[in-house]
């Protein structure tokens, strides 16, 4: 009886121990619709994913006015995903139309507020600056540290990579050199397509699902279904893959943030080319 006991015990921590091991892809999924007479809504999403990015999904109505907040320490990026606005610093004026990219930078008189009677979403992800971030920023133009940054995710240039196929347009939404150590682009295609198994150590990746988006992501031996407005963490130094099924859309944001600038050099796997 004894025995069996033991080897019972043996057998339930050998079991828990697999599953301890066994690859999963960490997903959230993003609430688009707020409360009946809530004007605000803020919830950090993938919290201690990754050392040192906090991300959060907020939502406000038109009631609303927010004010950029530089933190001490952070540098921020906003990713505008749905609804419309207007965004101002000083005599400036810019449109914010789902999908689009704000990094305030040093710039600290800057507001933004839903149109009327909308609702605007956005991330804000926030990388705290080690101190060789703070050097290396030393470094980069100016015009990319100093200013505001606003695209449209279409405004931005498009690239090409081995691992895609030439019906996938791809885009830098965010080049390296504005904020150390971090990169960020999408990935747009229509089904039957896919992005090739490939493998980055030097980096941590999020993938933010676009409008549409109806994907399957794949790190080793795990998969998930990775539908529009969710944020999923692809496993560090896993190989890792995204297929579209035929008639579906495959449309998603990928956030690189590098262990060190030497990892950087993955990026010129991507070729820009001229529309």
């Amino acid at each position: 009886m004894k025995l069996k006991f033991i080897f019972s015990l043996l057998t339930i921590s050998l079991l828990l121990l697999g599953c301890k091991d066994k690859q999963y892809i960490p997903i959230e999924y993003l609430s688009m619709e707020l409360s009946p007479n809530k004007q605000e809504q803020q919830l950090t999403i993938l919290n201690n994913e990754i050392k040192g990015v906090t991300s959060e999904h907020i939502a406000i109505t038109s009631n609303i006015t927010k004010k950029v907040e530089l933190k001490e320490g952070y540098k921020t990026i906003y990713l505008f995903i749905k609804g419309y606005g207007n965004l101002t610093s000083g005599d400036s004026i810019y449109s914010i139309v789902p999908e689009t990219i704000m990094l305030p930078n040093t710039v600290e008189d800057i507001s933004f507020k839903p149109v009327e009677n909308d609702t605007l979403h956005y991330l804000k992800i926030s990388v705290l600056q080690t101190e060789l971030d703070k050097e290396d920023i030393k470094t980069f133009p100016t015009e990319n540290t100093n200013s505001i940054y606003f695209k449209k995710f279409t405004d931005c240039k498009p690239y090409t990579e081995p691992i895609k196929s030439p019906q996938t347009t791809s885009r830098t939404i965010l080049p390296n050199k504005y904020i150390p150590r971090v990169a960020m682009g999408t990935v747009k295609t229509i089904g039957p397509d896919a992005v090739g198994a490939h493998e980055h150590a030097m980096l941590e990746q999020l993938f933010l699902g676009l409008a549409n988006n109806q994907t399957i992501v794949y790190a080793d031996d795990a998969q998930v279904n990775f539908p529009e407005y969710s944020l999923l963490h692809i496993p560090r130094g896993s190989s890792h893959s995204v297929s579209v099924n035929a008639d579906n859309e495959m449309y998603y944001v990928w956030m690189d943030f590098f262990v060190d600038k030497d990892g950087e050099e993955w990026l010129k796997t991507h070729n820009t080319v001229d529309e």
